[in-house]
């Protein structure tokens, strides 16, 4: 069963995700930089407050919370710190580009908490064998928007088309860690439809997505929790797909994202 992970600082929220199972919190703590990095376009930014992080860890019972910090800077120390210190059960270190970025980062984390890398940069996919086997990781998760960005790509997409994603899970498998990516919109919904991007992570052996905003735009149908378990009982039927029947499915992927 993937881990559906949902960005959000309310606590309310977080109390009916926690009572579905296999749910994953998220607060987002990332500032630094993103909204150069993502100008113009219709992404989410992030308002979570450090504060936000004890709000929601006070409502789980079984789901894990994990926070993304800001990207490695001078006051990263006093972050994780504070962090963990509000509840963190994952900690996220987005947009690094190297190796020694990574290794610092799992140093000043010291073993605490596990560690999700961010792989969103360029730079992170062409040196992944040099930092998969850092010390303390504990899933990484390929963020698919700056990623695309960061390699001068027109659609979200398109690594995945190219088999990049395949290579990030292939080293991750190989080195016993879980792995994720992207975001997900509702079944049918999306350039790309829920229905396929479930498809490729289950080819992938991917263990977490992220829900899109779809999940919670405000029409008088959408229930979150209808969409949550039909997104689950679509994870069964593909589950439930021969060798032949994956490899077709994800041949006509390749070709949408293309053609997109």
């Amino acid at each position: 069963m993937l881990d559906l992970i949902q960005i959000t600082n309310d606590p309310a929220l977080a109390r009916r995700c926690d009572a579905l199972e296999g749910l994953r919190l998220f607060v987002d703590l990332e500032r630094l930089g993103k909204a150069e990095r993502q100008a113009g376009r219709n992404t989410f930014i992030s308002t979570h407050q450090l504060e936000d992080v004890g709000r929601i860890r006070a409502e789980l019972r079984q789901s894990r919370l994990m926070v993304r910090v800001n990207p490695l800077h001078e006051g990263t120390t006093q972050e994780v710190a504070d962090a963990i210190a509000q509840g963190a059960d994952l900690l996220m270190l987005p947009v690094f580009h190297d190796a020694a970025t990574l290794r610092e980062f799992a140093r000043i984390v010291d073993g605490r908490r596990p560690i999700v890398p961010l792989l969103e940069t360029a730079g992170a996919l062409e040196t992944l064998p040099q930092w998969i086997a850092t010390p303390g990781l504990w899933e990484v998760f390929v963020g698919l928007n700056d990623l695309h960005l960061s390699m001068g790509l027109r659609f979200m997409f398109e690594p995945l088309a190219q088999g990049l994603v395949d290579r990030v899970a292939e080293a991750a498998r190989a080195h016993g860690l879980r792995f994720g990516f992207g975001g997900i919109a509702r079944l049918d919904e999306g350039l790309l439809p829920g229905r396929r991007v479930l498809g490729e992570h289950l080819r992938l052996g991917s263990g977490a997505v992220i829900l899109s905003r779809t999940f919670h735009r405000p029409d008088s149908e959408a229930v979150f929790e209808h969409e949550v378990e039909a997104l689950r009982r679509a994870e069964r039927e593909l589950a439930a797909r021969d060798a032949a029947r994956v490899a077709q499915d994800a041949r006509e992927t390749a070709d949408a994202i293309r053609a997109i």
